[in-house]
This record gives C-alpha cells, structure tokens and sequence, in this order.
C-alpha cells in the first residue's frame, strides 16, 4: 500500500511538472494550482456559496427590471401631465374665444343702425332733410378703399400641428445622409 501511494505521488508530481513546462512553452503566467485547488475544495464543501451566487443575480435581474419599470412609469407619468396641460390650455383657449364672441355679439349689437338711431334721438338728434344737406368738394383729397367691417373666418389653433421641420422620419434622414454621401464620393 505504502508502495502505491509513493508510486501516485510520483505520478502526481509528474503531471504537475508536465503543466509547468507546457505552460513556460506557451507563456501562460505561473497560476498557484493550490489556492485554485483550495476554491474548488470549499465551493464542494459549502454550496450555499454557489447557492447565494444564484440569489445575488437573480435580485440584481429584479433590480434592474424595476429600474426599467421606474424609469418607464417616470416618462409615462410626464407625458400624461403634459396630455392633460396641452388639453386644459386647448379649453382655455376655447373659453376666451367664446368670451371675444360673446363680446363681439354685443358690440355688433351696440353699434346697429337701429340701436345707434335711437340713441341718437334719445340725445336730442334728429334726421337729416335732404334740404339741409351740403356737399364740400375738398381739393386734392384721395378718398380711401372701403373698409370690409364683416368679420373674417378665424383661424382654429390646432394642437396637433406639427411644424415641416419635425416631418422626418429617422428612416428618411438616414436616406437623405446616405444620398449626400454617395454624390460627394
């Protein structure tokens, strides 16, 4: 038995030695074979290191998922506050044009004919007699264009306007940087 035992030992240095000189020929730096004998040894003999491995990446996968879910409910959240500014400013604007309408209802109502004429004869005036009228011819006056007093169709503000400069897709501007290249090579 002694015998067997010398006879392993020797074995056992000789393939140690066969490593040393493979490795000196393939210029691998000397690795202390006993601290590497050493781990293996203790993660065979405590698998709960192996265990708390597995646990540690399987939570930091967790973490980084809730980052992505954080960041995701983040953007999400401003862009529906956004949504919902664009869409009170979309009322108030049409809040303040029912409020000019309503105003301008009033002002046409005001300024009437038969409005205007009766409050002139409240104040004391009366029509003119076409014997009372008199024409005063007045040298070198232009008379002016006539004045379309008629309100003009207004405008509607869009929210969902979106300027020419922004209509490009990433696929065209890529397109667009390959056709340039091409005519300057």
């Amino acid at each position: 038995m002694l015998t067997a035992l010398a006879c392993g030992a020797s074995v056992g240095r000789k393939s140690i030695a066969l490593a040393m000189t493979k490795r000196k020929i393939m210029n691998i730096p000397n690795v202390n074979l006993p601290n590497v004998n050493h781990l293996i040894h203790a993660y065979r003999v405590a698998p709960w290191r192996v265990q708390r491995q597995w646990i540690g990446n399987a939570l930091l996968v967790v973490v980084i998922f809730a980052m992505v879910a954080a960041l995701y409910l983040n953007v999400t959240s401003r862009t529906a506050i956004a949504g919902r500014e664009v869409q009170d400013l979309t009322d108030a604007i049409a809040a303040s044009q029912q409020v000019s309408s309503d105003l301008q209802t009033q002002l046409a109502g005001l300024t009437s004919a038969e409005s205007m004429e009766k409050r002139a004869r409240e104040m004391g005036f009366r029509p003119v007699e076409p014997a009372e009228l008199e024409y005063l011819v007045v040298p070198g006056y232009v008379a002016r264009d006539a004045v379309d007093l008629s309100s003009s169709a207004q405008t509607q503000l869009n929210a969902l306007t979106i300027p020419p400069a922004y209509n490009q897709s990433l696929l065209d501007w890529m397109d667009e940087r390959l056709v340039s290249a091409r005519r300057f090579q």
